[in-house]
C-alpha cells in the first residue's frame, strides 16, 4: 500500500540529494505538486524497506539520470502545506544529503521537467524556497571542505 501524498495519515519521509560538480549545484524543476513548476533539490519519497542513502541514490537516478555517492547529511527539516481550512494537505519530513556524481548524464526524468547546473551566486535567479536555498548553500560549504 502506497502512502497518500495529499492529506496523508502520517508525515511522509522525503530524501534529497545536492550534487555539486565543478562548482555548480544540480537543480530540478518540479513537474508535480506540491512544488510544481518550481526549481528545487532533486529527490522524492523514501520507499518501505529502503535506507535513506538507498532512497537518495534511487531518487537521483530516477529524476536526473545520475548515479551518485551519498557523502553526508546536510539537514533535516519538515515541510507542511496546509489547505484553506488549515488542514495539512502535504506533510513531509525531508532529509537532504550532499552527493558526488559517479556516472551518468544529467537529464530531467521522473517528475522533473527540467534541470540546471547553477553556480552559487546565481541561486537567487531560480526562486528557490528559502529552505532549499539554505540547504544548497550549506552543501556548497560542505563540498569545499570535502575536497
Amino acid at each position: 500500500m502506497t502512502a497518500r501524498r495529499e492529506y496523508p495519515d502520517l508525515p511522509i519521509v522525503g530524501v534529497g540529494g545536492v550534487v555539486i560538480l565543478d562548482g555548480r549545484a544540480l537543480l530540478v524543476r518540479r513537474g508535480a505538486p506540491p512544488l510544481e513548476g518550481e526549481w528545487s533539490i532533486p529527490g522524492g519519497t523514501l520507499e518501505l524497506g529502503e535506507t535513506l542513502a538507498e532512497g537518495v541514490r534511487r531518487e537521483l537516478l530516477e529524476e536526473t539520470g545520475l548515479e551518485v555517492e551519498v557523502l553526508g547529511q546536510i539537514e533535516v527539516f519538515e515541510r507542511i502545506f496546509r489547505d484553506s481550512s488549515r488542514k495539512p494537505k502535504y506533510h513531509f519530513v525531508v532529509v537532504d544529503y550532499l552527493c558526488r556524481m559517479i556516472a551518468g548524464d544529467a537529464r530531467a526524468g521522473s517528475d522533473a521537467t527540467d534541470i540546471a547546473w547553477v553556480v552559487e551566486p546565481d541561486l537567487a535567479k531560480y526562486a528557490l524556497t528559502s529552505t532549499a536555498a539554505r540547504v544548497i548553500e550549506k552543501a556548497f560549504r560542505m563540498a569545499r571542505e570535502v575536497k
